[in-house]
């Protein structure tokens, strides 16, 4: 039995001689016996051990929420550096979308001779989820999508896109693919001078069929096929020209020192042809 406390002491009255007297001696022990009785039966119905249960389940609680805790701390500091993040992320997206747009104007409307360009953010609180609108307005047209254009006005928007991007954040290498295959004489001579021009700091590999286009490289690359057999060649065009403009000269030199040099006498040849 658990020991009674001070307090359970306290609670218990103290009688007199004279009020011992007055109480009925076999009463009493007859609900002492009624009280023991009832609790030998509670005794039988309550587990004992619901004490030590309920105290090791408080300790796996504690440990728990211990852990509900520390996981709160952690999933707290990732969720603030992901906000952080994207935070980041917009500034950064921000700034050079500010930058390509302003760019692609002017790249765009110096292609087209008159044209002009817009990046347009489709929902500007949250540019990654809806996208970003592009529309363009070519010379003497309206303003259309770019998925409403002819196949070189496609060409020289996606080119104007690109070459804005470069400006913002070069690239050292492109490799482009027939650029030039929907586009006119004229923007395909554009294309290859901006090229040529404006992009010095990076390396442009174009593979293309216009005379215009690759007249304007440092180097051709041709690849032909002789003999079921697939062969290239490299050429530096300066050098070849200036190869053949000292061949030329040289054959131009001979052809003069020919028709200068004198002629003898008394040669029949040369005086039917004086």
């Amino acid at each position: 039995m658990a020991a009674i406390t001070d307090a359970s002491q306290a609670s218990l009255k103290i009688l007199e001689a004279e009020a011992l007297t007055g109480l009925n001696k076999a009463k009493l022990e007859l609900q002492i016996s009624v009280v023991e009785d009832e609790r030998d039966e509670m005794k039988s119905r309550v587990d004992m051990t619901a004490i030590a249960v309920y105290e090791t389940k408080a300790r796996e609680q504690q440990v728990k929420l211990d852990e509900l805790r520390r996981s709160t701390e952690l999933r707290d500091g990732a969720r603030a550096d992901l906000d952080e993040l994207r935070k980041q992320r917009f500034q950064c997206f921000d700034e050079g979308f500010a930058i390509i747009k302003t760019r692609l104007k002017e790249i765009y409307r110096m292609l087209t001779r008159g044209g002009d360009a817009e990046l347009v953010s489709v929902d500007s609180l949250d540019p990654f989820s809806e996208g970003i609108k592009f529309s363009v307005r070519p010379p003497r047209k309206c303003w259309k999508e770019i998925s409403n254009l002819s196949g070189g006005e496609k060409t020289l928007c996606s080119l104007a896109l690109v070459f804005a991007m470069h400006y913002f954040r070069p690239t050292p290498l492109y490799v482009m693919d027939e650029i030039d295959a929907a586009l006119d004489f004229k923007n395909v001579s554009i294309i290859a001078n901006y090229i040529k021009e404006r992009t010095e700091n990076a390396q442009f590999i174009v593979i293309s069929l216009r005379n215009n286009m690759f007249e304007v490289a440092d180097r051709l690359v041709g690849i032909y096929k002789t003999h079921n057999a697939t062969k290239s060649i490299t050429i530096n065009p300066k050098e070849l020209a200036k190869q053949l403009k000292s061949g030329a000269a040289k054959r131009a030199a001979a052809q003069l020192a020919a028709q200068a040099a004198p002629l003898p006498l008394g040669d029949a040849t040369n005086a039917g042809r004086l």
